[in-house]
């Protein structure tokens, strides 16, 4: 809970206005308060949205089988919503406005949401109103009707989020006006002159001309920065605390909760072995670092071997700042803070270009991967271009990396290599040849007296007042690894990062029927107008993706864009196609990484229209969103639901606009 940064006459208030109940009144029962609170973030009080006066809200323990009824009320002036993520229910009670029936939870209202419980393992809550879900989260943890395969001694929920001290609404408005508001690493002239000693000064020019052309920054890791970094609603000075005995088998549940936050998460000294994803068992692998994209989670179990304390560290991928808890055998104990990592940047391969001699070559990747397929083909990244070429890794097998040779490509055209110069569409951006070295640097963003004041840099986080910044980026220098270059580089050489390729279902997949068809899904955006889309439409005009009842689709999603995107559907999983044939493990959430494919399969069994989005707050809200619409069957007898339910026989959606989307927060005028 973020109850240490409520104001104390607030916190009281808080605390009486929450029922007396701890955990569930009766099996599955809860009531939920939506209400604001005064907070304390980086040393500013602000006005927070809270679920039952904090932030997070509380763990939900729910078991499979039992039937759930949480009621939620609002308490606050503007309508909100509660959507359970990766949870299996009926449409109506999936919590999006908008979609189903549901048209969220007016001011002064509440509303009950009531559902079987049928299947087990870690997920989340949050709303799905506007930019809410900023604050406005919990965990849930479902236990298993039978006994788990996992033992553990210890198990502990580590929700890690983000949290800003400016209004969730005005850091939108921000982007919109100006995309790279809230990057504060910008490369600078003596960036350059400093690259021009190492790389010498034509490969330097060459780079900058490339990204200028592009009108993209390779430090434009993540949109928004500025976040304090939290366990379970605690900053590092928190110290939130894992109590352990050595000899012990400690299972914590790594919930990404954050708006925006990609995090690479390690605990120096202990090895992670991973046992489920996305609340599903996968068979045992012990890793050093877990990549977590927004709202993936990871089960792993972490045998300590001395007293400690351990540090629970997690990074964000821009390395603006730090979330820390501590493994310990005792209260009191913190644990040092781990060398801090230097900012990686962008590389041409992440574009997915020939750059560098690299065209045609394969991701470096642990083993072939079923079903993926390279991506060559970049268009409407920015308006007015047209790139593509072939992709190429260097560096720790992040998820979502594939090794495409030999891959079926079946239904799909992706054409051939081609130099990069016959991928630039030069067409309306008036550089009539080469740009100098002047307009190269402008177009990379650099500040020149237009941009920023200088002191947005000073604190790391773009705050220009004081406050605490113990989870800041360090002083230049102060680590002791090489700036990385490329998406998912940044470990350290040796370091086994999680890859997706190695994650494996326990049991295999029932049903292994080839797809019957391929969607693709190009993720697309135009940085300068801060527009996300899907297929180059954004969620007003797209027009929903339709399956029939129990067809086989695949699914890929090529990102044709500098940013992962986090990808999720509501009311099923993902089968991910990694090379692990007929035991291909269940994820609701996939990080695609810059100018990369990952492909996933389903069986479309939840009838409904199901919200189908990227999960980084800002990115969804500006467009990039559509509706997987399950149509019901046709014949009387297929319309039983699992747990006997009649089917309706319409859906309640729209085309394209699923009922109305002012009512969700997506017309972008936020």
């Amino acid at each position: 809970m973020f109850t240490k940064y409520l104001r104390p006459a607030v916190f009281a208030a808080a605390l009486l206005s929450v029922p007396v109940v701890a955990g569930p009144a009766s099996a599955g029962t809860y009531r939920l308060t939506v209400s604001t609170a005064a907070m304390e973030i980086d040393g500013r009080t602000v006005e927070k949205m809270t679920i039952n006066g904090g932030v997070p809200g509380p763990t939900l323990h729910l078991k499979e089988g039992e039937d759930a009824t949480i009621t939620v009320a609002n308490e606050t002036d503007e309508e909100t919503s509660v959507h359970w993520h990766g949870i299996l229910l009926p449409g109506i009670m999936d919590g999006v406005p908008g979609f189903n029936g549901f048209m969220g939870i007016a001011p002064g209202a509440s509303y009950t949401y009531t559902f079987r419980i049928r299947q087990s393992g870690t997920y989340w809550y949050h709303s799905h109103s506007g930019t809410q879900d900023q604050s406005v989260l919990g965990a849930i943890v479902i236990e298993p009707e039978k006994p788990s395969p996992v033992l553990a001694d210890r198990d502990y929920v580590v929700l890690l989020g983000d949290i800003t001290p400016e209004d969730s609404n005005q850091v939108l408005r921000n982007l919109k006006a100006d995309p790279g508001y809230y990057n504060y690493s910008k490369r600078t002239l003596l960036d350059f002159f400093s690259d021009v000693r190492s790389e010498g000064f034509g490969p330097t020019l060459k780079n900058r001309a490339e990204w200028g052309e592009m009108r993209m920054d390779p430090t434009d890791l993540a949109d928004v920065t500025g976040y304090s970094f939290l366990v379970n609603g605690k900053t590092a000075d928190g110290n939130e605390t894992f109590l352990f005995q050595p000899g012990e088998k400690v299972r914590l549940r790594l919930i990404n909760g954050s708006a925006m936050t990609l995090f690479d998460v390690r605990i120096p000294g202990a090895k992670m072995t991973v046992v489920a994803a996305d609340g599903n068992d996968v068979r045992p692998v012990a890793v050093d670092e877990i990549r977590m994209g927004v709202a993936e989670r990871y089960d792993v179990i972490v045998e300590p071997s001395g007293d400690g304390p351990y540090a629970v560290f997690a990074e964000p991928i821009d390395r603006t700042g730090y979330a820390l808890a501590t493994l310990a055998t005792e209260n009191g104990q913190k644990a040092p803070v781990p060398e801090r990592r230097p900012r990686t940047l962008l590389a041409m391969d992440d574009m997915g270009m020939m750059h560098g001699g690299h065209e045609g070559h394969a991701m470096d990747t642990p083993q072939d991967a079923e079903g993926m397929h390279d991506m060559h083909d970049m268009h409407n990244m920015h308006e007015g271009h047209d790139m593509s070429g072939g992709a190429h890794h260097e560096g720790a097998g992040a998820p979502g990396e594939m090794n495409h040779e030999g891959m079926n490509h079946e239904g799909m055209d992706h054409g051939g290599s081609k130099p990069m110069e016959q991928h630039m569409d030069h067409e309306g951006m008036g550089h009539g040849g080469n740009p100098s070295m002047e307009q190269q640097m402008n177009h990379e963003g650099m500040d020149h007296g237009g941009g920023h004041p200088m002191e947005h840099e000073m604190d790391g986080k773009g705050h220009g007042h004081d406050g605490d910044h113990s989870g800041m980026a360090p002083p230049a220098g102060s680590s002791t690894l090489a700036q990385p270059s490329g998406w998912a580089a940044g470990f350290p050489e040796g370091a086994e990062v999680l890859a997706y390729e190695s994650l494996q279902a326990r049991s295999a997949r029932s049903d292994n029927r080839p797809p019957e068809r391929t969607v693709e899904m190009r993720l697309t955006g135009n940085m300068e107008r801060y527009a996300w889309s899907l297929n180059g439409d954004r969620f007003q005009e797209a027009e929903p993706v339709r399956v029939r009842y129990g067809e086989r689709v695949r699914l890929v999603f090529s990102n044709e864009t500098m940013m992962a995107h986090p990808m999720h559907l509501h009311g099923m999983f993902f089968e991910l196609e990694n090379g692990t044939g007929p035991y291909r493990p269940l994820k609701d959430t996939v990080i695609v990484p810059p100018g990369k494919s990952v492909s996933v399969i389903l069986t479309a069994r939840e009838i409904g229209s199901w919200p189908l989005h990227c999960h980084l707050l800002y990115h969804m809200a500006s467009g990039m969103m559509t509706a997987f619409v399950v149509e019901p069957p046709e014949t009387p007898e297929a319309r039983i639901t699992p747990d006997g339910a009649e089917l309706p026989l319409t859906l309640t959606h729209g085309s394209g606009h699923v009922g109305g989307h002012g009512s969700h927060g997506m017309q972008g005028g936020i």
